[in-house]
């Protein structure tokens, strides 16, 4: 059995195109990432600790961001971007663990800089019904000036997954949420075929757009960045 291509995404310092377990390596070591660290560090603000997270999608892994946290910053502020960037709909609760469900919640006044270190792997919940769950690891961690006034900044994120038309093979833009739930379809659909869909018990078929939670419960899309 072929293996699955895996999603390639961008590097926001040079703009070379990778997978992400290639990013997590080349992001130590771009030239470009170093000279805007650099340019950083001869500014204002304050020295602290940083960590870089690798944070993907649970369940598929095709949907992953590589991030900047600051020591300062608490898992608050992280679930914040999470909410901002890929899940938030309702307005559901969250929360962070290590080991998902099973493990023991942790507070979210709590700062990076007093948790995180480099190899730890934590949970993040969103939903406790139509639930989206997420892995964060910590890469590194370095010390210097943060490259944003905000308390996270992205490094890189994945490309849009590509996928077909169930009626036609093309790359599709929509998602028939009656399809994918009531008849066990994809429910892609590219802009030809959208307009004729029969289907409207969901409600119109859904844009699809770079998330792990499209198609799961009211959620239409991301924010306007920054977050």
């Amino acid at each position: 059995m072929s293996r699955k291509p895996q999603i390639r995404g961008q590097c926001a310092f040079c703009g070379r195109e990778m997978t992400r377990g290639g990013l997590a390596r080349h992001l130590s070591s771009c030239a470009e990432r170093q000279a805007a660290i650099q340019t950083a560090n001869q500014g204002s603000g304050q020295t602290q600790q940083l960590y870089h997270l690798q944070v993907q999608d649970a369940w598929g892994g095709d949907f992953w961001l590589h991030l900047e946290m600051n020591g300062s910053a608490t898992l608050a502020d992280l679930d914040s971007y999470l909410r901002a960037i890929w899940l938030e709909c309702c307005g559901h609760l969250s929360r962070f663990s290590f080991g998902g469900w099973s493990g023991d919640e942790i507070a979210f006044k709590t700062q990076a800089a007093r948790l995180f270190e480099p190899g730890m792997v934590l949970t993040h919940i969103y939903d406790f019904g139509t639930s989206s769950e997420t892995l964060i690891k910590v890469v590194e961690m370095r010390e210097g000036k943060p490259l944003t006034r905000h308390p996270i900044y992205s490094m890189a994120r994945n490309n849009m997954p590509v996928v077909q038309c169930m009626a036609c093979d093309q790359p599709a833009q929509w998602l028939c949420l009656e399809c994918l739930y009531e008849l066990d379809e994809t429910g892609y659909l590219c802009d030809e075929h959208v307009g004729d869909h029969p289907h409207e018990d969901y409600g119109e078929p859904m844009q699809i757009v770079n998330s792990p939670r499209v198609g799961m419960c009211g959620y239409r899309g991301p924010a306007d960045p920054p977050y």
